[in-house]
């Protein structure tokens, strides 16, 4: 066996049908498309989600609700979280650039810090917002809670 004798699997392939060839080949008059009808001639398309006149699904379905879009998202970092970094870590302060390296934010997010656990640490914190009850926890241990914008 070599690539000159080389061929497909016996019933693997199957010959083309030549549509539209005269009527010798047995697709000829019609050329499969049936009798008359928009869908018989040249160029039909049918628009998209066409149910034969009947009302489309995507307009007999009620739409609601909107979508802000001056709504901003924070990543959401609790002060537990910062007390953990805090034990293991070793670090004093805390901003987007050390949260970044410690693989807990994507570069480009906002930060807000939350108020849930407790913090033992006295930590430097920077971020775009804070929840009270969080910022209340920094400033309690002695630290700082700087907003950035």
């Amino acid at each position: 066996m070599d690539l000159s004798n080389l061929k497909p699997a016996d019933g693997s392939t199957r010959k083309r049908k030549r549509i539209g060839r005269g009527e010798g080949s047995g697709y000829g008059d019609t050329a499969t498309r049936g009798h008359k009808g928009a869908k018989s001639r040249s160029g039909y398309k049918q628009k998209f989600g066409f149910e034969g006149g009947q009302m489309p699904l995507f307009r007999r379905i009620p739409k609601g609700g909107f979508k802000n879009r001056g709504r901003v998202e924070y990543m959401g970092i609790n002060i537990d979280t910062l007390q953990k970094l805090a034990d293991e870590k070793k670090i004093q302060s805390v901003d987007p650039e050390t949260l970044t390296k410690f693989g807990l934010i994507d570069k480009n997010d906002l930060i807000k810090i939350l108020g849930r656990g407790k913090l033992e640490a006295k930590l430097e914190v920077k971020a775009h917002a804070f929840s009270a009850s969080a910022q209340k926890a920094i400033e309690d241990q002695g630290g700082t809670a700087t907003k950035i914008d």
